[in-house]
């Protein structure tokens, strides 16, 4: 005698569905902000890189400076964040084509790679201003809170420096900003950034924009 074979009835395959639906509710949001997390890398790497630059400038001239082509910082192709020297912006690389443009004198400022982005990926800073909460240096006056350093305010060799890293990780409205510093600094608490001291040559998340 012949055995029969039974399917899946309707509501165990309705079972099955819902399961899957709400595991994916559930790890997709968590994947893309593991994913915006991963990107955030570049800017921690790159800021890392202008501290190692400007002390080993420092090292030389007894000075630091804003010109990042003196001290020869040039992020790679494809980054997602425009990188600042100063508080003001002077002149920017731009990259909108295949190629590199050769550092001017006087850049202080990288700006987003828009030939592999597009226009639309981050609206360019007018000025490095971090969009939350205030930075207080503890080490030596950099600048007023709430903006990042320039050697100009004070009197060499007893100054100090901070740059910043202004870019967009998850395509929503609002920019990750980071900044690193030659002082010590105190990050006051606010939304979408944690308060805490920072020690001099630390990336800091002056406002988070994952899952912000």
């Amino acid at each position: 005698m012949k055995k029969l074979q039974r399917g899946f009835t309707l509501i165990e395959l309705m079972i099955v569905v819902a399961i899957i639906g709400i595991l994916a509710a559930i790890a997709i949001p968590n994947f893309i902000r593991f994913q915006a997390r991963s990107k955030q890398s570049e800017a921690k790497t790159n800021l890392k890189a202008v501290f190692t630059a400007q002390k080993s400038y420092f090292g030389e001239r007894d000075e630091y400076t804003d010109i990042l082509s003196d001290i020869g910082f040039a992020p790679e192709r494809g980054n997602r964040y425009a990188y600042f020297n100063g508080t003001a912006r002077t002149a920017c690389q731009v990259r909108t084509a295949g190629t590199i443009p050769a550092a001017l004198a006087g850049q202080n400022c990288v700006e987003v790679d828009i030939f592999k982005y597009g226009a639309g990926m981050v609206a360019q800073p007018a000025a490095p201003a971090f969009p939350a909460p205030a930075y207080t240096p503890s080490g030596g006056a950099v600048a007023p809170p709430g903006t990042p350093g320039n050697p100009a305010v004070n009197t060499c060799p007893a100054c100090n420096f901070a740059s910043t890293a202004l870019g967009n990780v998850d395509n929503d409205t609002t920019i990750d900003a980071w900044y690193i510093s030659s002082s010590d600094s105190t990050i006051a608490a606010g939304a979408c950034t944690e308060a805490g001291n920072v020690a001099s040559g630390t990336p800091w998340n002056a406002f988070n924009d994952v899952g912000c």
